[in-house]
């Protein structure tokens, strides 16, 4: 589990093929620093599993369903990622819940940049676009945001500078994937309501 506060934005040391999966080398000597084997790490937002640690790198092995369910399968050597622990008892939750399992893959649909702020537009799937609503909570990239705006094929974030600063999303361009996670509570509230209609 996650709170979609990102911890670092670090780069990939090196993608090695080992197929059908990669294995994805991470640079960031905090989190190596303080990382075991066995330990859930989440990379944009993907929960995996890290399989090895040496000096400032973290290494991860990734399969054929996460490379192409994720935009994972898009990083090469040099791309910047979104990185968090995973939660341990007693720590704050200042985000919102987050299982690191991505529910698709949305795109860039317009920027606004006004100064140092910004309001990004992202299409996703209507499947996606059902769990949302206004002032709820979305994980884009595994960022924690607030949604502002849902429309049937499109919904928008206010981002901060800060957030722009220190995740991927300001380097994000129109086009650009990104992975989406919906409110795990929107999707046990859509699941009674649907089981309540399916009843009647």
């Amino acid at each position: 589990m996650f709170t979609g506060l990102v911890q670092s934005l670090a780069d990939v040391a090196a993608i090695i093929p080992e197929p059908p999966g990669v294995r994805l080398v991470i640079r960031e000597p905090k989190l190596a620093a303080a990382a075991s084997i066995g330990e859930s790490i989440a990379i944009n937002g993907c929960c995996l599993t890290v399989v090895a640690v040496a000096n400032d790198t973290l290494a991860f092995q990734a399969g054929e369903e996460t490379l192409s369910r994720t935009n994972l399968g898009e990083l090469v050597a040099g791309s910047l990622v979104n990185l968090e622990s995973s939660l341990r008892m007693g720590d704050a939750l200042g985000g919102h819940f987050v299982t690191g399992h991505i529910d698709a893959v949305g795109t860039v649909a317009a920027r606004h940049d006004d100064a140092d702020w910004c309001t990004m537009w992202f299409h996703a799937p209507p499947a996606q676009l059902a769990q949302m609503a206004s002032k709820g909570s979305i994980a884009v990239d595994g960022v924690s945001l607030t949604l502002v705006a849902v429309e049937v094929d499109r919904f928008s974030v206010a981002l901060i500078p800060h957030t722009l600063n220190v995740t991927t999303l300001g380097r994000q361009k129109l086009g650009d994937r990104v992975n989406l996670e919906t409110d795990v509570l929107a999707k046990y509230v859509q699941r009674q309501v649907g089981g309540m209609t399916n009843d009647e």
